[in-house]
């Protein structure tokens, strides 16, 4: 449902719904039960820390791959009914890092600057960040984030966007989430915080 900017009642709808945040984990290893899966759980603990508003999460691990990771992400978007999805893994040099290309494949319209935020970020604390391929972008109503694979890591990128993806899920139509102000204060522009 897309907010009514004007209305404030429109913006209460919204803040109530509970927002559903696909977390997808692609490892070969952990989607065969050789290890288990901390990146995923990294990601649900952080956002745990992060948001204020009602959320529960929809979690998949699938295989390393273009049409596993593809399948899952039109999945969570579309069926799920997720309007964010953070993906982990996958985003690397090595051949089975196929993450971006899976979700370039699943995109409406990328958003590059997250994965260049991301990156700048990591730089400053490794200089491997170069290496890393992460993407975003939006299909529909749900917005798409891939993030690196260490929970470390996970913790640097998503803190880096983080400020920025309240008023994106909003534009899109996505719905309302609020942060914790210790953690991530969200960029909202006067006349939108205004009218809440």
């Amino acid at each position: 449902m897309r907010p009514l900017r004007r209305q404030r009642h429109s913006w209460t709808l919204i803040m109530s719904k509970e927002m559903i945040i696909g977390v997808l984990t692609a490892s070969d290893r952990a989607s065969q039960d050789v290890y288990e899966d901390i990146s995923g759980p990294a990601i649900e603990t952080l956002l745990g820390e992060l948001l204020l508003s009602p959320w529960r999460v929809s979690r998949r691990v699938v295989p390393d791959g273009i049409e596993s990771v593809r399948e899952a992400l039109v999945t969570m978007a579309d069926h799920d009914g997720c309007g964010l999805v953070l993906t982990t893994g996958g985003t690397g040099p090595s051949p089975r890092d196929l993450t971006p290309e899976a979700t370039l494949a699943v995109l409406d319209k990328e958003m590059p600057g997250f994965g260049e935020a991301m990156r700048t970020a990591s730089l400053a604390e490794v200089p491997t960040a170069i290496l890393s391929r992460q993407t975003a972008g939006i299909r529909g109503r749900t917005l798409i984030i891939n993030l690196p694979g260490k929970p470390a890591s996970i913790r640097t990128n998503l803190l880096a966007v983080f400020g920025a993806v309240p008023y994106c899920l909003e534009l899109i139509g996505a719905g309302w989430i609020d942060t914790n102000p210790a953690l991530c204060l969200p960029f909202r522009p006067r006349q939108e915080a205004a009218t809440r």
